[in-house]
């Protein structure tokens, strides 16, 4: 129970107190909501290892060089 995966019976149970708390009109709009935060958290996270390899890109140069 404490393991630290969520089972098929907890998961049921988290949908269906959503379901009530949010009711089925509102639940494809807190999903669209949640799909564009996660493809932003996505975009910010890559374009900071982008910008992470630069950096080091950069100094193994400035080594070379110097």
């Amino acid at each position: 129970m404490f393991g630290g995966a969520i089972g098929p019976g907890e998961l049921i149970i988290v949908l269906l107190v959503i379901l009530l708390l949010f009711g089925a009109k509102r639940l494809p709009e807190l999903a669209r909501g949640m799909g564009k935060g996660i493809r932003e958290f996505k975009k910010a996270t890559s374009g900071i290892e982008e910008e992470m390899k630069l950096e080091e890109k950069t100094e193994e140069k400035e080594k070379k060089a110097g």
